[in-house]
């Protein structure tokens, strides 16, 4: 079951140097992985071909890192609501590694950090630290910082 937080716009200062929460677990399926591949043009044999892969260096396929990344977004959203935003922008992200793989059939979540709040034009700049974890792993499979804006009406 995630832990959520949940604030309005001008709530969010309040959040800085907090631990927002953990989503749900997510399990990482070959089709999830081939979808992404066919997205994307990577196909490199370590993620889309199973046979090949039983034979490298992880003995099976592993999700692409950016597969891991790319789903913060919506993970996020089952950690932390902000109830009156007119409008929320994914702003960038920071720095980002990919200390472990994420071998098909693996369950990840999310856990939030909230490290910073500033106000911009019409409403928040939030820093997250996000932590991907595999369930039963011992390293975090991706960290990285992101930038997300909250409006309270939408931004010029």
């Amino acid at each position: 079951m995630p832990s959520n937080t949940s604030v309005k716009v001008d709530e969010l200062a309040t959040l800085a140097g907090k631990r927002l929460g953990e989503s749900d677990w997510q399990e990482i399926t070959q089709e999830r992985i081939d979808k992404f591949a066919d997205a994307t043009g990577d196909h490199q044999w370590i993620h889309v071909d199973p046979e090949r892969a039983r034979t490298g260096p992880f003995g099976t396929t592993i999700a692409h890192g950016y597969l891991t990344l790319s789903m913060a977004s919506a993970l996020l959203f089952d950690i932390l609501q902000v109830e009156d935003a007119a409008q929320i922008v994914n702003y960038g992200v920071g720095k980002v590694r990919f200390p472990a793989p994420v071998p098909v059939g693996s369950r990840i979540r999310l856990v939030a950090d909230c490290a910073d709040v500033s106000e911009v034009k019409g409403g928040y700049q939030v820093t997250l630290g996000l932590t991907f974890e595999r369930d039963g792993g011992a390293k975090p499979v991706c960290v990285a910082e992101i930038l997300f804006r909250y409006y309270l009406g939408v931004a010029s």
